[in-house]
Parts: C-alpha cells; structure tokens; sequence
C-alpha cells in the first residue's frame, strides 16, 4: 500500500484503511500525506494543522482528514528535483561549493568563465 492510496481514501473513497488493514499503519506516512494535501487551497489548513500536532497517533491523524476534508476528486503535479546540470557540476567541482551555493554562482558567472571552465575539466578520449 502506497501513500497514494491513503490520499485517495481522504480525498475520495472515505475508506477507513488503517482499521481495515492493521499492518497498514507502518505505510501511513504523514510527512508526504501533509504534503499532498498541501498543494490544495481547501486542504492545505488541514495539513498545517496535522503539521503543529505531528505526536498524535495516525489512526487519529487519518481520521482528521479522512472526516474533515470534502470528497473531491484532486490531482496535481509533484515536484521533483530537477538534474543536475553539468555547468553546476563543474562550478561544485572547481570551487567546492554545495548545490546551492553553486546554483547562486551560476547566475552570475558569465559564459565565457563557464566556457573556461568546461574546458579544463575537459575529460575523453584520445
């Protein structure tokens, strides 16, 4: 059982999972359940909510959504880490910075620095 399941029984079957299936409970995750509930205007107070009071079981947490939140169908996209591109690589590599740091130095340094770079970190063959 996937947290997908448990967003479907809040947002739309109001299945009770977690007493239907006891070893369902160890699945439950709420981080990413308050997190998919949270890209909704009508559900993200619900999540902020189970955010402050994180200490309470999971049967009751569920329970919160599960009965608070309206059945409707809701759907979004989930961001994701973009890939590392290979200018930030080379910027990590030549001045030892984190991932962070090196997308802030990537915006100001121009072209032809990033050009330099690429090529002393130039790696092939013959």
């Amino acid at each position: 059982m996937t947290f997908f399941d448990f967003l479907n029984a809040i947002n739309d079957s109001k299945k009770d999972l977690l007493r239907e299936d006891p070893y369902s409970e160890k699945e439950y995750n709420s981080f990413m359940i308050n997190r998919g509930l949270s890209y909704f205007p009508d559900t993200i107070l619900y999540a902020n909510e189970i955010n402050s009071a994180a200490h309470i079981p999971k049967q009751w947490q569920f329970d919160f959504y599960r009965i608070g939140i309206s059945k409707r169908k809701r759907f979004s996209k989930w961001h994701k880490r973009e890939k590392d591109s290979d200018d930030i690589k080379l910027i990590m590599k030549e001045y030892n910075y984190s991932y962070q740091k090196a997308i802030q130095a990537s915006e100001i340094i121009n072209e032809t620095q990033l050009q330099n770079l690429r090529e002393k970190y130039v790696s092939g063959g013959r």
